[in-house]
């Protein structure tokens, strides 16, 4: 109130003595969004955030760090771990998964699974990306860990893995309880790591499909996010709701290279929520771009092994490196600088042998750092005997 009076008596003040002209707009009372962006977006929400998937960079934010209840978003982290499982051979999508009475009693959305029945893990997770089944999770987690519980120790030890200080599971589902809670930024977080398996877009693409399709008793699944049908270029990727959380959503979209994740928590309705991704979306995508050096994974040089099995090793990005630009920059402004560590044997897969930097007019803008691409052991006495007679045959062949 006080400042407004002050703002009030400054500017009639200014018609009689002279005020920077600037002053006004500089002390203007401005939402926390509009302070940190220069943006007015997520009006509705308690706190939002915009990042950029490929490189982690965040665009905008409104209380991004808060703590709150994140209703079925908490799949998130469920779906990562499942996917996890799936790419190490832990599990396959044709296995059979069994309910429990304990995931059947779920409440909630769900594919209203009988306890002893069973379904394929791509089944489970049609039920679950499409229509954010409880039922269907807590079935995976007790699949994959043994018991939910265990799956929950998982999902907290991976969530402090990412760096994820602002989050606690209780559940796997998102079900209300006491203690669980994350914010829009982990949750952003998160949402990226599990769009690193490009497969999870398979199913949170689908918006509307069958479970139990040729049984007396087929379930028509709708998806929760009903912006993967009106939103151009909208793949995926988590909805959640209750009454404690309200309407939150975590939403991934691509155009030609640029993959943004928004992420928006405590919407007052579904349609605000709808409305006001959609505003952060179009908001990103008419004003940025973005450039990829490096995907993770990508081989970035093959580099001679001094006395190792193998006589070079494959080093690899052990992330995605990249920018973001203003739409209109020149992508010619940024250089890369490439350094590497003496590599010498023996090596392990993923052991960090250099880095990659990207800098703008002299200033770092991003890094990753270089790693093994596989282990390589130490040469024998005679491997490294025959090498040795094997430059100097060839020298003396070029002599």
């Amino acid at each position: 109130m006080l400042k407004s009076v002050v703002l009030i008596f400054m500017l009639l003040l200014s018609s009689v003595i002279s005020i920077p002209s600037t002053w006004a707009a500089e002390h203007r009372p401005k939402g926390k969004a509009e302070q940190k962006a220069g943006v007015d977006l997520a009006k509705s929400a308690v706190s939002a955030v915009v990042m950029d998937a490929a490189t982690g960079q965040v665009l905008f934010e409104k209380n991004m760090h808060e703590k709150l209840p994140p209703a079925s978003i908490t799949k998130i982290m469920s779906m990562l771990l499942i996917m996890e499982a799936l790419e190490s051979g832990r599990i396959k999508l044709t296995d059979r998964v069994r309910a429990s009475e304990h995931a059947a009693s779920m409440g909630g959305s769900q594919i209203f699974l009988e306890p002893g029945e069973q379904m394929t893990v791509d089944e489970m997770m049609k039920g679950i990306a499409v229509a954010s089944a409880n039922d269907a999770t807590v079935a995976m987690a007790e699949h994959i860990a043994g018991s939910e519980e265990e799956f929950v120790k998982m999902m907290n030890e991976r969530a402090e893995q990412l760096g994820l200080k602002n989050t606690h599971f209780k559940n796997s589902n998102g079900l209300p309880v006491a203690g669980h809670y994350t914010s829009a930024y982990d949750i952003a977080l998160m949402s990226r790591e599990l769009l690193k398996h490009e497969q999870i877009l398979k199913w949170t693409s689908i918006y509307s499909d069958y479970l139990r399709k040729d049984s007396e008793k087929p379930f028509w699944l709708v998806n929760t996010n009903k912006l993967i049908r009106y939103y151009p270029g909208m793949d995926g990727l988590k909805t959640g709701f209750t009454g404690e959380a309200k309407y939150c959503l975590s939403a991934t979209a691509k155009r030609g290279d640029f993959r943004v994740i928004t992420v928006v928590m405590g919407e007052p309705t579904s349609p605000q929520r709808n409305a006001e991704i959609s505003q952060m979306m179009d908001w990103a995508f008419s004003q940025f771009t973005s450039k990829t050096f490096y995907k993770a994974g990508q081989v970035v040089e093959k580099v001679k092994l001094d006395k190792g099995n193998e006589p070079s090793v494959q080093l690899v990005a052990a992330d995605t490196l990249g920018v973001v630009m203003k739409k209109g920059e020149k992508s010619d402004a940024y250089t890369k600088q490439i350094t590497f560590k003496e590599c010498k044997a023996p090596v392990k897969k993923g052991q960090v042998l250099g880095a990659v930097v990207i800098y703008k007019d002299g200033k770092e803008v991003g890094r990753t750092s270089i790693v093994a691409a596989n282990d390589i052991g130490k040469a024998g006495f005679w491997k490294m005997f025959k090498r040795t007679v094997d430059s100097w045959l060839t020298f003396g062949q070029a002599s």
